[in-house]
C-alpha cells in the first residue's frame, strides 16, 4: 500500500491530507478561526461544580468555559485535592501506611486555580473538554509527569522489542515520570528515545516555571501548530512521500524532521508546478464531494451519510448494481464494498461519536459475521479509538468513533442562513400561501384595504400567470387592492408588505385603520 501527505498552504488556511493507494483518507483543515486546540496547556480557574453532573467548568480564557468531569480530574497534580486520613489500625499493631482519601466534590472549589489540558475541541455550543492528567507529546515517547506508569503501543508486536523500549525507558526515564512509547518508537536506538524524552523533561520544566507565576486563565503550553504535529504523528517510515507547495512551510517541516528523524528528510518534496497542488494530485475533486451526502461505490450501489446532533446514520443502498448471482450473493457483495467505502469516509469527514449503519438484509450469519469483520478490519487502519457491535437482527450495525474535534466539514462550509443547514426552503406555493394567511390576519384587524407586496421574481410570476390570475382571486376574496412588486433583493421564500400611502413597511400584527 503507497502512502503520501501533501501539503496546500495559502493566506487564509492550511490543508493537510493523507492518501492510501492514491485514494484520500484523512483531511485537516487549519484556519485562523479554526485553530488546533487539543494539546493545549492552561492555568484555568474553576467557574462552577455541578455534583449534580459531576462536572465542573473551568475557565481558561475561551468565550466558552471548559469542560471538567469528575473523572477527568487527577489527585497527582492538585496537592490541595489531597485528604490524607488513616486507615483503621488493627487491635495492637501500629497502622504505617496511609490511604489518601480523593473527594472531589468536596475539594474543588469555586474560584481555585487548576492545571488543565484541552482533549476535545468545541463541538457546535459544547465548550472544550478538558483533564488534568496533563501529557507532553514528544516524536517517539508521551511524558507524563507525576506518573510511574510506562506504556507501550498496541500496534508494537514484538515482545522481544516491547521488553527492549521497556528497558530503554526504564533506564532513561527520571523519578516521578511515566511515558507512553509511541508506534514510531519500534527500532529506535537508545540515543534517539533519550533525546525526545530530554527534550520533553526541559518543556515540562519550563512550564512548571511560567504556571508558578502566571496569573490564570491562561496559556501554559500551545503544541505544535497542525502541519508539524501532523508531521510529528503521521511521517513514519511508511510513508513515501510528502508534497507542499510552501517553500516556508516546506522549510519549517524539512528543520523539525531533520531533527528528529533525519532519514526521512529526502521524501519532502516542494512541489513547483503552476497548476494548484491539490488538483495535480486529483484532491481536490475528491474534498468537493465530501459535501455530498450520496457516496457511491464502484460495484453501482451507494451509501448515503446524515449526521445528526446525536449520532451520524448511513444507510447502504443497491442502487444500479445488478448481480449475475442470488439476492444473499448479490446483498453481501455490495456490503462489503460498502464497509469499505464506509471506513474511508468515517476518517476523511472525521465521523465520531454513535455511528448506524443499516446494511442490506442478508439472511446467513456467516455472511453477517463476513460484514462485520470487514468493517473492523478497515477501522482497524483508523488512529481514531473506534468500538463495533455485532449486526443486529435488524441488519444494523451500531459503533463508535472517538471525536475530538468537529467534523471536518465544519471547517469548510457553514449553515445556509435561510435553510438553517436543512436544505430545504419553502416552495412557491407555500410561500403563496404563507402571503395569504398574511392578509387574512391583516385583514381581520381592520388593516387598510390597499398594500404593496414585494415578492422575489419566481412568487411574482407565479400569481400574476393568466387571465384570473392568483393576484386577482386574492383581491376578490378580501376585497383589497394589491400592488405587486418584483423585488430582486428578497431571498427564497422572503416577501415584504408596504404602506400602500406613506410606502412604510408594515409588520405582521401591526394595525391600520381602515
Amino acid at each position: 500500500m503507497t502512502k503520501d501527505i501533501i501539503i496546500n498552504s495559502t493566506n487564509e488556511e492550511t490543508r493537510i491530507v493523507l492518501r492510501e493507494d492514491n485514494k484520500v483518507v484523512e483531511l485537516f483543515v487549519e484556519a485562523p478561526e479554526h485553530e488546533r486546540m487539543v494539546g493545549d496547556i492552561y492555568k484555568g480557574k474553576v467557574s462552577r461544580v455541578l455534583p449534580g453532573m459531576q462536572a465542573a467548568f473551568i475557565d481558561i480564557g475561551q468565550e466558552q468555559n471548559a469542560f471538567l468531569h469528575f473523572s477527568d480530574v487527577s489527585p497527582v497534580y492538585q496537592e490541595f485535592f489531597k485528604k490524607e486520613t488513616p486507615k483503621p489500625e488493627k487491635e495492637g499493631r501500629p497502622n504505617k501506611r496511609r490511604r489518601y482519601e480523593f473527594e472531589v466534590e468536596r475539594e474543588l472549589k469555586k474560584g481555585q486555580d487548576i492545571m488543565v489540558q484541552i482533549v476535545k475541541e468545541p463541538i457546535s455550543t459544547k465548550g472544550c473538554r478538558v483533564t488534568s492528567e496533563v501529557t507532553v507529546p514528544g516524536r517517539f515517547v508521551v511524558l507524563i509527569p507525576n506518573h510511574k506508569h510506562i506504556g507501550i503501543s498496541r500496534k508494537i508486536f514484538d515482545n522481544k522489542e516491547r521488553k527492549r523500549l521497556k528497558e530503554v525507558a526504564r533506564q532513561i526515564i527520571p523519578a516521578n515520570f511515566g511515558l507512553i512509547i509511541r508506534t514510531v518508537a519500534e527500532g529506535k536506538s537508545d540515543k534517539e528515545l533519550k533525546k525526545d524524552i530530554n527534550d520533553l523533561l526541559a518543556t515540562w520544566h519550563n512550564m512548571e516555571k511560567k504556571i508558578a507565576i502566571a496569573e490564570s486563565p491562561s496559556l501554559i503550553y500551545k503544541d505544535m501548530s497542525m502541519a508539524s504535529s501532523i508531521i510529528r504523528d503521521l511521517f513514519t517510515s511508511d510513508i513515501d512521500q510528502v508534497s507542499v507547495d510552501s517553500r516556508k512551510m516546506m522549510v519549517e517541516i524539512s528543520a523539525y524532521v531533520k531533527y528528529v528523524a533525519a532519514h526521512l528528510v529526502h521524501k519532502i518534496n516542494y512541489y513547483k508546478g503552476k497548476e494548484p497542488i491539490f488538483d495535480h494530485f486529483g484532491v481536490e475533486a475528491e474534498i468537493d464531494k465530501m459535501l455530498d451526502s450520496k457516496v457511491w461505490l464502484k460495484n453501482g450501489g451507494y451509501i448515503v451519510i446524515h449526521p445528526t446532533e446525536a449520532l451520524v446514520s448511513i444507510d447502504v443502498n443497491s442502487g444500479k448494481f445488478i448481480g449475475k448471482k442470488d439476492h444473499e450473493s448479490n446483498s453481501l457483495k455490495i456490503n462489503l464494498e460498502a464497509a469499505r467505502e464506509i471506513a474511508r469516509q468515517a476518517r476523511l469527514r472525521d465521523l465520531g461519536g454513535l455511528i448506524v449503519i443499516d446494511f442490506i438484509d442478508v439472511l446467513e450469519e456467516e455472511n453477517k459475521r463476513k460484514i462485520f469483520l470487514e468493517l473492523k478490519k478497515e477501522f482497524a487502519k483508523d488512529r481514531a479509538i473506534t468500538k463495533i457491535e455485532d449486526m443486529s437482527r435488524f441488519g444494523l450495525i451500531e459503533m463508535t468513533r472517538q471525536r475530538v474535534r468537529p467534523e471536518v466539514i465544519l471547517s469548510l462550509y457553514q449553515d445556509c442562513p435561510k435553510c438553517q443547514g436543512s436544505g430545504l426552503v419553502p416552495t412557491i406555493s407555500t410561500t403563496v400561501s404563507q402571503i395569504e394567511r398574511w392578509i387574512q390576519r391583516y385583514r381581520s384587524s381592520k388593516g387598510d384595504r390597499r398594500i404593496s407586496l414585494h415578492v422575489t421574481s419566481d412568487v411574482y410570476n407565479y400569481l400574476v400567470k393568466g387571465r384570473y390570475n392568483k393576484r386577482l382571486r386574492l383581491m376578490w376574496k378580501y376585497w383589497m387592492k394589491i400592488n405587486l412588486v418584483k423585488d430582486e433583493s428578497l431571498d427564497i421564500g422572503e416577501y415584504k408588505f408596504f404602506d400602500y400611502k406613506d410606502k412604510k413597511s408594515i409588520e405582521i400584527g401591526e394595525k391600520k385603520a381602515a
